[in-house]
C-alpha cells in the first residue's frame, strides 16, 4: 500500500466518521432558523400596529398592500418554522421561508444594502443558506418527514 491509498482510506474513515453528524447538524440548523424567523413573527404578531406602520413606512413589500404583505410576512415567520422544527413537510417549510427570507431583503434593501448593515445582510444571507441545505439534504433522521417515510415505504 502506498502513501496514497492510506491517505484515501484515512479521508473516507473520517468522511463515513462525519457522516454520523449530518441528522444533528441538520436538526441544529432546523432549530437555529427556526428561532430566529418566530421570534420576529412574534414581535410582529405582539405590536401589530406597529408592524402595520413598518410595512406601510419602511418596508416596501412588492405587488402586495402594506395590510396584505404584513399578514403574510407574520403568518410565514409564525407557521413555517413550527413545521421545520418537528421536521414536517420540511422542504416546503425551507422553501417558504426562504421566499419570506428573500421577500424581507427585497422589501428592505434601501436599508440592508448601505454601508453599515453588512452583518445584517449577513444574517439573511446565512439563514437562506440553512434554508438551502435542508432543501437539498432534507431534515435529517430527527424529522416527522423520516418518520413517516419510513412507515410509507
Amino acid at each position: 500500500m502506498n502513501a496514497l491509498d492510506t491517505l484515501v482510506r484515512a479521508d473516507l474513515g473520517l468522511g463515513q466518521l462525519l457522516q454520523r453528524l449530518g441528522s444533528p447538524l441538520l436538526l441544529a440548523l432546523r432549530l437555529y432558523v427556526s428561532w430566529q424567523f418566530l421570534k420576529s413573527g412574534w414581535l410582529k404578531y405582539s405590536g401589530w400596529q406597529t408592524t402595520l406602520d413598518l410595512f406601510r413606512d419602511e418596508y416596501h413589500v412588492p405587488l402586495l398592500s402594506p395590510e396584505v404583505a404584513a399578514v403574510a410576512g407574520t403568518f410565514g415567520e409564525l407557521f413555517f418554522p413550527v413545521l421545520l422544527v418537528f421536521g414536517l413537510f420540511s422542504r416546503a417549510s425551507a422553501l417558504g421561508l426562504f421566499a419570506v427570507n428573500a421577500m424581507a431583503v427585497i422589501s428592505y434593501r434601501h436599508v440592508l444594502l448601505q454601508e453599515g448593515f453588512e452583518a445584517a445582510l449577513g444574517d439573511h444571507m446565512l439563514w437562506a443558506l440553512m434554508l438551502v441545505v435542508v432543501l437539498i439534504f432534507g431534515p435529517g433522521r430527527s424529522a416527522l418527514d423520516s418518520l413517516f417515510q419510513r412507515r410509507a415505504q
